[in-house]
């Protein structure tokens, strides 16, 4: 059968998590209109009688300012070094010179297939400019066009991306579409919201740990820690009389319980944790 590791680069806000999603028809990554929405490497298992492919979303490629951004790029790195096919995602209506140079600066040692997305909001005549442009790079093996958000072109994805897969036995053995645990996508779930509902600003000073995480016979008690820089953010994400805790609680639960497919009592507090993104020590508990 045909195995290997999939991984997806590309900038901020090209459509990365929107594709993942798409492509596993299951929500795994959180998607926001925000740059830096994704830190972690978040690996799908597709798994079929003649593939089993592992598809990472990765972190945006950025430069980074604090530890909590060097953690994400080795998140990047890691990918990197694993991979059999690179997806380099693009936003047809950006830049393609910008694209074309964090491509570049991967120095790719493995076939590279550029993902043209959001293709539903051009012409088609951008859509064979930017064909045109990436076919004629060194590292771009093939072209594929697509619109993550509205499913063009979905179904037949993975065909070309096969064509450059070794043969091989599976990685995974069990049913699981991803290697992390239940407890990181009920967090991230929670942080979506963060960046739903707060400020522009806000979002990138958060992070959520998941304190408790307790199966019961009628339901999933969870408790988790919404965590901020300042006391100033703490009032903000607490809100008036704590009307902004309990909206991000209401709207994080419906998610997770239909992510378990079961009821779910969630208890949110705020903490507030001075200079977490440079702290070693608050990154390793909040898992970078």
């Amino acid at each position: 059968m045909k195995t290997g590791f999939v991984n997806i680069f590309g900038q901020p806000n090209a459509g990365k998590s929107t594709l993942l999603n798409a492509l596993m028809g299951e929500k795994l990554a959180i998607v926001s209109s925000k740059v830096q929405t994704t830190r972690h490497r978040i690996k799908a298992i597709m798994t079929e009688k003649d593939y089993q492919v592992v598809i990472s979303d990765t972190p945006g490629i950025i430069e980074p300012r604090y530890k909590l951004h060097e953690k994400m790029m080795m998140a990047v790195k890691g990918a990197l070094e694993d991979s059999d096919v690179a997806l380099l995602i693009v936003d047809v209506r950006d830049k393609y010179e910008e694209s074309n140079a964090i491509f570049e600066a991967l120095k790719l040692k493995v076939p590279a297939i550029v993902v043209i997305n959001k293709i539903d909001l051009v012409t088609e005549e951008r859509i064979r400019e930017a064909i045109a442009y990436f076919e004629s790079k060194p590292y771009c093996k093939a072209t594929i066009k697509i619109s993550a958000t509205s499913g063009i072109n979905i179904k037949s994805f993975l065909k070309p991306i096969l064509a450059f897969l070794p043969e091989g036995e599976p990685f995974y053995t069990n049913d699981d579409i991803s290697d992390l645990p239940t407890k990181f996508f009920v967090s991230e779930m929670i942080r979506e919201k963060v960046y739903e509902l707060l400020g522009d600003e806000l979002p990138y000073h958060t992070a959520v740990l998941v304190r408790e995480f307790k199966e019961k016979t009628t339901l999933v008690k969870i408790v988790a820690d919404i965590i901020v820089h300042r006391e100033t953010q703490k009032a903000i994400v607490i809100g008036d009389k704590g009307s902004m805790i309990k909206k991000l609680g209401s709207y994080a639960r419906k998610d997770i319980e239909e992510f378990l497919q079961q009821k779910v009592f969630l208890e949110l507090f705020v903490k507030v944790k001075p200079k977490w993104r440079d702290n070693d020590i608050y990154l390793k508990e909040y898992g970078y």
